[in-house]
């Protein structure tokens, strides 16, 4: 009978196929885990294979004390921390929308190196084990609003935080994977939830209501009925544009922002994707033969009956969603 080594064992030995297998299960997740913390999906790509080739080199040290699961977690969050301090975060985009002059904004945002993540990436990840003391659902640990408000925390705050409220990972794990103590880890954790602001929207709306109100907001939004699309936000919308810093909040403001992109002469084609849990759009301008130019991606937070809030991405994320630069015309 041929004895059967585990695929630690022999990836420990130099084998490439066994480190691939002992890894694959947890690559999905890692690379969640990465984005939750960094905020920028190209950032937690470039950290997670950091991280791949830190566990194949240190392979030899990992002596079995903790699961090869919790290990990999360790890693990754001291790369991730030594990448935000390392970074030099995105700096703010001037306006740069081609016949579109600039309504005034509510407030100028901080977080301007935020990404979406491709739902397409969440794989398996969804499936990862959360511990018993996890405290958000993993719908809203995705959300964008979520993402957001986790990046204004200070790192080790932030750190402690995904660990023991969105995985659930136990304070004594925790205080190893960071190389501190139990009570610097509660506290942090209190500091954490202390200032952690979440920017919550009523109820989203049932499966039904949900298609319907995408639909209806697809047919206003490409038809250029800006009366129709502002008739399904909620009174207080939140419209944000990272690299560019100008928010609006409040369904006047969104008015104005909405008439001036769906201005004469304007008009859209939407290519449905999904982002961060919610659903999202390619956007692509009409041009004057017909085709469509992709100009970025706009992703929607229902609330409730109406959608909460809209964030614009540029066109250099549609590649990570699949989608393409433009769209030919149709044929005759």
């Amino acid at each position: 009978m041929t004895e059967t080594i585990d695929p630690a064992a022999r990836a420990r030995a130099g084998d490439d196929d066994a480190f691939r297998e002992l890894m694959e299960p947890y690559r999905r997740e890692l690379l969640v885990h990465c984005y939750r913390m960094l905020g920028s999906l190209h950032d937690a790509e470039d950290v997670l294979q950091d991280v791949l080739l830190a566990a194949w080199q240190g392979l030899d040290g990992f002596e079995g004390r903790s699961s090869v699961r919790t290990w990999l977690y360790r890693i990754a969050t001291n790369r991730c921390l030594n990448a935000r301090r390392a970074a030099a975060r995105r700096p703010p985009r001037a306006w740069d929308v081609p016949g579109v002059d600039l309504v005034e904004p509510s407030s100028l945002g901080e977080v301007l190196w935020l990404e979406p993540f491709p739902d397409a990436l969440l794989g398996g990840a969804g499936d990862a084990p959360l511990g018993p003391e996890a405290r958000y659902e993993r719908t809203e640990a995705i959300s964008l609003a979520f993402v957001t408000a986790l990046q204004v925390l200070p790192p080790r705050q932030l750190a402690v935080l995904v660990l023991r409220d969105v995985l659930g990972f136990p304070a004594r794990e925790v205080a190893d994977m960071l190389g501190s103590t139990v009570e610097s880890v509660t506290s942090a954790l209190k500091r954490a939830r202390a200032t952690l602001q979440v920017r919550r929207s009523a109820e989203p709306p049932t499966s039904a209501g949900a298609d319907r109100l995408v639909a209806t907001f697809v047919s206003a939004y490409e038809s250029a009925d800006v009366v129709a699309l502002v008739a399904l936000l909620t009174d207080d919308v939140f419209i944000s544009m990272p690299p560019m810093p100008y928010e609006y909040v409040g369904r006047d403001l969104a008015a104005l922002f909405c008439a001036g992109i769906l201005a004469p002469g304007r008009r859209f084609d939407l290519v449905a994707t999904r982002a961060n849990g919610q659903p999202a759009f390619g956007t692509y301008l009409r041009g004057p033969d017909g085709s469509s130019r992709g100009t970025g991606l706009l992703v929607l937070e229902l609330a409730g009956a109406g959608v909460g809030a809209l964030t614009r991405f540029d066109g250099t994320v549609l590649p990570a969603f699949g989608l393409p630069e433009s769209i030919p015309a149709p044929r005759a």
